[in-house]
């Protein structure tokens, strides 16, 4: 399918007008032949991913519609995913259904019952609280904001599906994998006696980076090579590390620290414009009121040691939950795939009657935000407390969603993007801090 630039800029204008009242509840049921129709919002490798495990957990779901900010990506999805000799026979997506464009998620969510949001980050309050709107069951990828007001967006979402008994499933799949829950219990259980400390590492090397394409606006080159540009991802300690500080908060029962502050920066990624203007390392400390604390060291940096694991230390011994250890043991595991168990919970969920409800929101929103509030304190050098973070009006949002609109952050006159120095002052030029 070609189209021409100016049919493509059009397409992904968000329309300014406001949305109406709020739609009254349409109950989400499987049709006479228990089949569930299923709605992708961004086709991005995580999105293909998601939308394979979704039709893998479950034989009486259909694919109906799928959209992505640019018509290529979702059109190769699509094709993908047909191809696939296992569930391709169940992707009933078509050229009149699959869609492109900065708004091009409410069309799929109007077609679907449940909606697969695996867009890029920033969007993903806008999308959520539509879906909820509509009265759709959802599987909600991470993170789930990039700043404040997008998490406090989120738990307001989260509380509206809780009233319209809408299933809502967050994409931090460690949480339905069998043997980290397992471990998760014994340290709860009491294994390694009161825990005093988590340490979290998720060391790794350089991720992808996009150049800019010819004829690209600015808007459409950062879109393009998202996962570099903090207002489009968080930056990579909020869409990669949110993994484990999620396992953090979990073996806290989901209580947030009250302070916290950390160092980072950029030593690798310096290449220009590619890395935009997220850091490539950070360490923050999480501190709670009773003494407990959070260790989170986070790298992406070549030819350095890696290491992805959750350490535990305790009044009676330690563990290493990855690992599978607790005090020196391996302990056995099981076969599990997190990322189809998680779908399986879903539409187990919608097709119980309302005997199981499941609403991850509130977490998957706390987890987001503990991810954030790392990235605030590395970022402005300044020891903070929960409560100023969650309650900032740092916005990292642009004045418009429109493939012409300028992005909250620029290039200089070399091409170059100015990248957070703590001490120095915020750089989005609409930050505004509490």
């Amino acid at each position: 399918m070609q189209r021409s630039r100016r049919q493509f800029l059009k397409a992904g204008a968000l329309g300014v007008a406001a949305t109406s009242s709020l739609a009254s509840l349409r109950s989400v049921h499987a049709a006479e032949n228990n089949v569930l129709k299923v709605g992708l919002v961004g086709c991005g490798g995580r999105g293909r991913g998601a939308a394979s495990n979704a039709l893998t957990a479950d034989p009486n779901i259909r694919l109906v519609a799928a959209c992505d900010a640019f018509p290529e990506i979702a059109e190769a999805a699509v094709r993908g995913l047909k191809g696939d000799k296992t569930f391709g026979s169940r992707v009933d997506v078509t050229p009149e259904t699959t869609f492109a464009g900065l708004d091009a998620y409410k069309k799929v969510i109007d077609l679907c019952d449940v909606v697969l949001l695996c867009e890029t980050p920033h969007f993903r309050p806008m999308s959520l609280r539509y879906a909820v709107e509509k009265g759709k069951h959802i599987f909600c990828e991470k993170p789930v904001a990039v700043d404040a007001p997008g998490v406090r967006n989120v738990l307001e979402s989260a509380k509206i599906a809780k009233e319209k008994k809408l299933q809502l499933v967050s994409g931090l799949c460690w949480r339905y994998d069998h043997n980290v829950k397992a471990m998760i219990q014994r340290i709860k259980d009491g294994v390694i006696g009161d825990v005093l400390s988590v340490r979290e590492n998720y060391l790794t090397g350089k991720l992808w980076t996009r150049p800019r394409r010819d004829g690209d606006t600015e808007m459409m080159f950062q879109s393009r090579n998202w996962y570099n540009f903090t207002w489009l991802s968080g930056d990579y300690n909020v869409e990669q590390h949110i993994h484990s500080l999620d396992k953090a908060m979990w073996l806290y029962d989901d209580k947030p620290p009250a302070t916290a502050y950390g160092v980072g920066g950029r030593m690798q990624r310096t290449e220009q414009p590619d890395y935009g203007d997220i850091y490539d390392s950070m360490g923050v400390v999480y501190e709670y009121e009773d003494g407990r604390t959070i260790y989170a060291f986070c790298r992406q940096q070549n030819k350095c040691f890696n290491d992805v694991d959750d350490y535990v230390c305790g009044t009676k011994g330690h563990a290493a939950i990855l690992k599978g250890i607790i005090n020196g043991e391996k302990i056995p595991k099981v076969d599990s795939n997190m990322m189809v168990q998680e779908h399986q919970a879903l539409f187990g969920a919608i097709r119980s009657g309302g005997e199981t409800y499941i609403n991850n929101g509130e977490y998957m929103a706390n987890s987001t935000m503990l991810a954030i509030f790392g990235r605030m304190v590395c970022y402005n050098g300044k020891r903070m407390t929960w409560d100023e973070a969650i309650g900032s009006t740092e916005t990292l949002a642009p004045s418009a969603y429109t493939w012409d609109a300028q992005p909250p952050t620029l290039p200089d006159e070399n091409g170059r993007y100015k990248v957070e120095i703590p001490g120095m002052g915020p750089v989005y030029h609409q930050v505004v801090r509490t």
